[in-house]
């Protein structure tokens, strides 16, 4: 063939092995308009020949030890570059010298602690970075400011899970655009004035470090501020500035505080968190008469650069701050006893009150005023004894929809306190000693308070929970008129429920019957039941009514349940998502139930690992049924033997006695003498 024949062919050739060489077939990217996804590709390089307008790349999870300095020349258009979790020591000096338009970098998870100094230098070059992700890289003091140096465009900066211990204020001077820092899960207990450079920081975490003290807070610009998971005793705001604190949210659950914090005199404060800490209220201890030798005043020593020392009178109502726009206050888990007077009523916004695992002993809502936009009232787990409350009060609660009073010591209520509530949609009364009214006792009541509750009606009403009241008894028509969607029913023991249900049998879809001694129900009305907890009874078997329902989760746990026929088990699977099963004595021989919900690949089985069964000599997990054969061939053949067993050792054992007895007969005589004969003292 002549070679000017062959030019053409050899032109294409080459033209296809450029296109192949360029875009290998099995590269690991994946490629979505502007966006390449190379993550989790046992990459060591930044792979080459990707198309050059590509604006975001991501290389997470691959083998990437040092960024070359060539290694992003192909993509001058690069916004948003991905590197998290790769082992990562450094980058090169001149990494981003042509990366002009880079916005976001994320570096987490490596170990630039290595060559942060060489890393530092390549992020100068980042003159429009604003995003910068610096989380676990083990990182000190002294490797963060480096790395910070001049980078003056930055907004958003993370630095969790690193190893900072003491932050000053050279550590941040640099970053005056920063709107953002997360400084959680170092091992912070400084952080003198870091943060005086930073004129537009607006949200601030500093929480799981070992701060113990938040003193002369000044940030008048912050919007949010956590700093839960400390250390904190104290929380003391700059009360001189007469500028409005910008706080929205502070957090400073989960500390050591003992006072209630000393907040900023003016601000736009929405939501406050305390819960887990040693909160109390000490206005009590102001009454000389009552307690003539308690100390009135507290003084603060060295707080900056205050050259005096403050004293301040511990019980002063100011010190509280400016409470106006609170919405949520959470002091759950604290050791709160009472409100001091006018406390609640300077809340008149309060929407969200959150007091549970408290001290609280009585609850007046007429002293204290609580304001019409509450929503939620959580105070279970106290030590409440009575909840005052008059007619007209109560008609100020228009909106409280939430109201959980469980784990308290209520005997009483206020008659007609949750008739009288028109937005309630969920109660929890449960581990109280209130009882359900009889028909009659409700009619013909005139007290003010009683001892037992009148459902009927209330026609918000949505949820109920009375686990654990001591119900011994439902009246038929105890829940006429209402539209339950959830009612708890569980640990009342020897409770009877069947016919008081049946008027909430087509709305129910939640039911709680656990623990209660049942040991059959019908459930074949519930058709709306989605939620069925029935454990810690006496049942053999499985109720059949339960297989017509379209039941989401059931719980079966702690009962008596030797099996469940392979039928049941069939029709239940397809509409079960979450299923509990544990604590019941299965027998190891029928578990085919157990292959058909573990095919099931939409159940849950809650503590599968955990699920028993029961053989002839031993107790072993379900899940292990494969290693151990249970056919009725090998149980009767196993019984043959016993049977075959005990025939052949009888003889064995009656000639033995036999001979003994021919041989040796003294023996017997002797001991017959010494057991049966022995002398008397008459």
């Amino acid at each position: 063939m002549p070679v000017h024949r062959l030019t053409p062919i050899l032109f294409c050739l080459l033209h296809m092995w450029r296109i192949l060489s360029s875009h290998p077939q099995h590269s690991p990217c994946q490629m979505k308009q502007r966006t390449v996804l190379c993550n989790n590709g046992k990459l060591s390089s930044v792979p080459a020949g990707l198309p050059d307008n590509i604006e975001e790349l991501q290389l997470n999870y691959n083998h990437i030890q040092t960024l070359q300095d060539n290694s992003l020349l192909q993509y001058p258009s690069l916004n948003t570059l991905s590197l998290a979790c790769n082992s990562m020591q450094k980058l090169e000096a001149n990494t981003f010298k042509d990366s002009k338009l880079l916005e976001g970098l994320n570096l987490a998870n490596n170990d630039l602690d290595i060559g942060y100094q060489e890393t530092s230098c390549a992020l100068k070059k980042l003159a429009g970075l604003r995003y910068l992700d610096l989380s676990e890289n083990k990182l000190d003091d002294e490797m963060a400011a480096t790395l910070l140096q001049n980078l003056t465009s930055l907004e958003y900066l993370n630095l969790s899970g690193n190893m900072l211990r003491r932050l000053d204020e050279t550590s941040f001077s640099d970053l005056h655009q920063l709107k953002e820092l997360d400084l959680q899960r170092n091992t912070l207990f400084e952080i003198d004035s870091a943060f005086d450079g930073n004129p537009k920081l607006q949200r601030l975490s500093l929480a799981f470090n070992y701060l113990t003290c938040l003193t002369d807070f000044h940030m008048t610009q912050l919007v949010v501020l956590n700093a839960s998971h400390n250390f904190i005793e104290w929380f003391i705001s700059r009360q001189d500035l007469n500028d409005t604190f910008q706080l929205e949210t502070l957090d400073l659950s989960d500390n050591k505080l003992l006072f209630f914090p000393f907040l900023p005199s003016q601000s736009h404060l929405r939501n406050l968190y305390l819960s887990h800490n040693r909160v109390s209220f000490y206005e009590h201890l102001s009454d000389n008469d009552t307690s003539p030798d308690s100390p009135k005043t507290v003084e603060f020593y060295n707080l900056k650069r205050n050259n005096n020392n403050v004293t301040a009178q511990l019980w002063n109502d100011s010190l509280h701050g400016d409470i106006s726009s609170l919405e949520i206050l959470d002091l759950s888990g604290n050791l709160v006893q009472y409100f001091p007077q006018g406390f609640i009523h300077k809340m008149p916004v309060l929407s969200r009150l959150r007091m549970y695992t408290n001290c609280l002993e009585t609850l007046n809502l007429t002293l204290e005023h609580f304001s019409g936009s509450l929503y939620e009232l959580d105070i279970s787990n106290n030590r409440l004894n009575q909840i005052v409350a008059d007619e007209g009060t109560l008609t100020t609660f228009g909106n409280l929809t939430y109201l959980n009073l469980s784990l308290n010591d209520l005997d009483w209520l206020s008659s007609g306190l949750f008739s009288s509530l028109p937005s309630l949609r969920s109660v929890d009364l449960s581990y109280n000693n209130i009882d359900i009214c009889l028909p009659v006792e409700a009619e013909t009541s005139t007290d003010n308070i009683s001892a037992c509750v009148d459902w009927r009606n209330i026609v918000s009403l949505r949820q109920l929970y009375l686990k654990g009241c001591n119900l011994k008894r439902i009246p038929p028509s105890s829940f006429t008129g209402l539209s339950l969607t959830h009612l708890e029913l569980s640990d009342n023991s020897g409770l009877t429920v069947q016919q008081s249900l049946q008027s909430l049998s087509k709305m129910l879809q939640h039911l709680g019957l656990g623990n209660t001694q049942i040991q059959d129900f019908d459930f074949s009305n519930f058709q709306s039941l989605k939620s069925l907890n029935i454990s810690g009874n006496f049942l053999t078997q499985l109720p059949p009514s339960l297989l017509s329902l379209d039941l989401k989760l059931l719980d079966l746990r702690d009962n008596r349940l030797s099996t469940i026929p392979s039928g049941q088990a069939i029709t239940l699977a397809p509409k079960l998502q979450t299923l509990f099963l544990t604590g019941n004595p299965f027998n190891c021989c029928e578990t085919e139930w157990f292959r058909t919900f573990e095919t099931t690949k939409t159940i849950n089985m809650v503590g599968q690992s955990y699920i028993e069964c029961e053989d002839l000599f031993t107790t072993h997990r379900v899940s292990d049924s494969q290693s151990f054969e249970c056919d009725e061939e090998d149980v009767e053949s196993l019984l043959w033997y016993i049977i075959l067993f005990v025939s052949v050792c009888l003889p064995f054992v009656g000639i033995s006695i036999v001979v003994l007895l021919t041989v040796k007969p003294q023996i017997v005589k002797k001991s017959i003498k010494k057991k049966c004969l022995k002398p008397t003292s008459y």
